[in-house]
């Protein structure tokens, strides 16, 4: 009996192994249409996050590929295309956005990692100088508590780098519901307002600021997923998150939360393939 289980158990955790294996070297695309009577025309984006120097392919060519294929107006980031780490090399997040950049107009807020090397100087040296530098370079300027307009659709981008301290291990901390006011000014009502915040466990107060589409990452999708049901456990080591990765609504609020592209430190995806996510936005005709 007691050798039947063992092989059973062993024969199992070589499934595991094999899926988890599998799941770390692939990425899915996924769509979703917004609609509002706000946006004029049509426009569709390919949102980037957690790629964490990720390749997929020499040069990153095949997440180059299937970009392409979606043929999107603009690529949004919502973060951590780099993972901060004394002496990790910056070329892999440099090398696609630079691919990027020759083909579409680039929306790009910082994630924790970005915002962590400019916190650190002595831990990370000069790689907040060399990353900003290259990116000035490609020609991308990033969205560091501002906005843009996205031209000819009524569309507002603003991109949010909330304070280190929000994203504490454990916990979810209390975030002011005046916070986004004082850090990015009041939404204009009349604009379609889309607000690129790395972490998604504040999107109440995203909502309550007045974001009409919240585009996130961050967690991961979980890491571990339970097939059928949610994530088990996010990069802050809160077990089963809220906001694991798709759609959620908050009041009149969107928000579309990627399980992201890649991995760091702990690096896991087990029925959790990285994630490419098509957006595509549409007037929707007021009755």
């Amino acid at each position: 009996m007691w050798d039947i289980l063992l092989i059973v158990g062993f024969a199992v955790m070589l499934i595991l192994l094999w899926i988890m294996l599998y799941d770390g070297t692939r990425f899915v695309v996924r769509k979703y249409t917004i609609r509002s009577p706000k946006i004029i025309g049509s426009y569709r984006v390919v949102l980037l996050a957690d790629l964490h120097n990720k390749k997929y392919g020499k040069g990153n060519q095949l997440l180059l590929q299937a970009i392409e294929e979606q043929k999107p107006d603009g690529i949004w980031i919502a973060g951590d295309m780099l993972t901060a780490k004394p002496g990790k090399s910056l070329e892999p997040a440099i090398e696609i956005l630079t691919a990027l950049a020759k083909k579409y107009p680039i929306f790009y807020a910082n994630g924790n990692h970005e915002h962590r090397l400019k916190l650190y100087p002595k831990t990370y040296g000069d790689m907040a100088e060399k990353y900003e530098e290259a990116l000035r370079k490609i020609g991308i300027q990033p969205l560091v508590n501002n906005h843009k307009e996205v031209t000819g659709l009524n569309m507002v981008v603003y991109g949010a780098e909330i304070d280190r301290l929000y994203y504490k291990r454990f916990i979810i901390p209390h975030m002011e519901a005046t916070y986004l006011t004082e850090t990015l000014g009041k939404p204009c009502e009349e604009k379609y307002t889309i607000l690129l915040a790395h972490n998604p466990d504040f999107f109440p107060v995203y909502a309550q600021w007045g974001a009409d589409l919240v585009l996130s990452g961050h967690v991961h999708g979980g890491m571990v997923r339970i097939p059928g049901w949610r994530g088990v456990v996010s990069p802050n080591i809160r077990f089963f998150p809220k906001y694991d990765g798709g759609k959620f609504e908050e009041g009149k609020s969107t928000m579309i939360l990627s399980r992201g592209l890649g991995m760091h430190t702990i690096p896991v995806r087990l029925f959790n393939p990285g994630e490419l996510i098509v957006v595509d936005f549409e007037k929707e005709q007021e009755e």
